[in-house]
């Protein structure tokens, strides 16, 4: 293989207590010839980057002015490093021995691979798969997102039943292998998510583009997961109901687009009551907030959607999962992505 430059990028806010944690094993293997680590700074208040300076002087501090999100951190973070493949790392995630060479691999022997995930496990427990990625992101045919190795909040132990290498729809954003390239022609990631779902709205972009996004078990990291945000958290709960409505607005096709939008909201609003019948007043007004934005945003959704089918026009995809995944959970109770998609 010949030797790629890489630049290894960890987007920091406030990881102060994170960065000693988990960069040393970033350091400890990230030895690829024509590697560099950098550590973007989202306009932290705590003491992260004079720790990198004092502890990690091989790693680059890139300061940005400001807290601009996840999604535009990486924006303003990589239109500034010169590389031919960006790895996005989250600042909670311990990396392995050898970790790098299989994604750079795949990427250097494929040319139509855009972006390559490990297998992503669980930090605490090193067993199970993690939440945010396991072992490759997909979509249902209502655009719920889903992982081999976690059916909505269901994660499965790591048996070795994905331990193969396979085109997936999306990669998660925790550990992502992703051509420079093509990581700014497809226009980067979308700043108005903030956070959460900007990586699958990229990956269908770029499958839009006729790129493929893989998935290697040859190397896996574990993921603290949580770090910025807990999963119940209002916020976190906000932009995952608006962001998702988001993706598929951008994204859909002009012959699926609206009964998509109409079910799903029809089905947000189930899970808005469901989460009121719990007690979670807080849940039930974040969905509420999530749709009345969808409302706010789609004159701009419509002049997005207008300037990327002159990129490439939306389309379906065979990873996009013609089942959903909703009924299969609650209703035939599956629990697996194998029993998800047969």
């Amino acid at each position: 293989m010949k030797h790629a430059s890489i630049a290894i990028v960890i987007l920091n806010w406030n990881g102060e207590k994170l960065l000693p944690q988990f960069l040393p094993s970033v350091v400890a293997h990230s030895h690829l010839e024509g590697t560099k680590i950098i550590v973007a700074d989202n306009g932290s208040t705590d003491g992260s980057m004079a720790l990198i300076e004092e502890q990690f002087p091989q790693v680059i501090r890139l300061q940005l002015p400001k807290n601009y999100g996840f999604a535009e951190g990486y924006n303003q973070a990589l239109k500034q490093i010169d590389a031919e493949y960006y790895i996005l790392l989250n600042s909670d995630v311990e990396v392995t021995a050898g970790w790098l060479e299989p994604m750079i691999s795949i990427m250097e022997n494929d040319a139509t691979v855009a972006a390559v995930q490990p297998k992503i496990l669980s930090w605490h427990n090193k067993h199970d798969y993690e939440y945010g990625g396991a072992a490759g992101g997909f979509i249902d045919k209502l655009g719920y997102p889903f992982c081999r190795g976690r059916i909505l909040n269901v994660i499965e132990k790591d048996e070795a039943q994905y331990n193969d290498e396979v085109n997936i729809f999306w990669a998660s954003g925790a550990c992502m292998a992703i051509r420079a390239d093509l990581y700014h022609k497809a226009g980067g990631f979308d700043s108005d998510f903030w956070a959460h779902m900007e990586e699958i709205d990229l990956c269908w972009r770029l499958k839009n583009m006729d790129f493929q996004i893989r998935y290697t078990p040859l190397c896996q990291v574990y993921h603290l997961g949580g770090g910025s945000l807990p999963y119940n958290n209002p916020r976190k709960l906000f932009l995952n109901f608006r962001n998702n409505l988001f993706l598929l607005y951008k994204n859909c096709p002009p012959n699926r687009l609206l009964k998509v939008i109409f079910v799903r909201m029809l089905l947000d609003g189930v899970a808005a009551f469901k989460l009121l019948s719990e007690g979670n007043v807080n849940g039930f007004t974040s969905v509420i907030k999530a749709h009345w934005a969808f409302y706010a945003n789609r004159n701009r959704l419509k002049t997005k959607r207008r300037k990327l089918k002159l990129i490439a026009p939306p389309r379906w995809h065979d990873e996009i999962i013609c089942k959903s995944v909703i009924w299969k959970f609650y209703f035939q109770n599956k629990r697996t992505f194998t029993e998800v998609n047969s």
